[in-house]
């Protein structure tokens, strides 16, 4: 399992690879969502390249916000984005505790927390404040419901997934990279969880979609969803 898991590993380089290369010609997507999508295909390795070419990838220069527009890529939108800062920080917990020999409990516990205030505090609210010129403390309320409903859905998918090929295959070990392909396996289904929540949320105006840098800078949200902006102080990102 370890050479399958290495040659996943080194494959997943590439691909985060030519994904840099590819978004210096896509200057319709946001420079956060542009962080989203490397952290991703570190993640899902050529699974990722796949989702960033068929839902947000514009096939002509011009096309991005037509190409985005179907709901189906505007929760895809949203799910990237918080599944990139979500994993981050329980990627990075689950590490250390692994590392520290901590029960099993003890280390989703600390992962969901972790887990939340990266999602929450780097990925939501700080999109928010630049997004909607609105203060720390009004984006931090903003954000807090979004990261919270689509954390939970994520690690309700992805904490099983981790606990039953971590003890089928006898790894807890974070220098093993089959360590790093058990993470791979349960974000994937972890993203398959909270895809759902997620199109809901969207679909409420509750998190943006896919959106186009030219629409608001750094932050934005599809034309279809801009009416829901005259009702609401701010919304969660993407």
């Amino acid at each position: 399992m370890n050479i399958v898991a290495t040659l996943w590993g080194a494959l997943s380089i590439v691909s985060v690879i030519w994904l840099i290369y590819d978004l210096r010609h896509q200057p319709e997507i946001m420079n956060m969502m542009k962080v989203a999508w490397v952290l991703i295909t570190l993640y899902l390795g050529v699974l990722g390249i796949l989702i960033y070419v068929t839902s947000c990838r514009e096939p002509e220069p011009g096309t991005h916000d037509k190409f985005v527009s179907p709901m189906w890529k505007q929760a895809t939108g949203s799910v990237i984005h918080c599944v990139a800062g979500d994993a981050l920080g329980i990627v990075a917990a689950a590490a250390v505790t692994s590392s520290l020999g901590t029960p099993m409990y003890v280390d989703m516990g600390v992962e969901y927390i972790v887990g939340f205030l990266v999602g929450w505090l780097l990925f939501q609210t700080i999109p928010i404040m630049h997004m909607n010129q609105i203060s720390f403390r009004s984006a931090v309320r903003t954000g807090f419901w979004a990261e919270l409903l689509s954390l939970t859905f994520m690690v309700v998918g992805m904490f099983p997934t981790m606990y039953f090929l971590m003890r089928g295959w006898s790894v807890m070990s974070p220098w093993s990279p089959t360590f790093w392909l058990v993470m791979s396996i349960s974000i994937l289904v972890g993203s398959i969880v909270t895809y759902p929540i997620n199109w809901w949320m969207v679909a409420r105006g509750m998190k943006h979609g896919m959106g186009s840098s030219h629409m608001m800078g750094h932050g934005g949200s599809h034309p279809a969803h801009n009416h829901q902006e005259a009702h609401h102080s701010g919304h969660a990102h993407e």
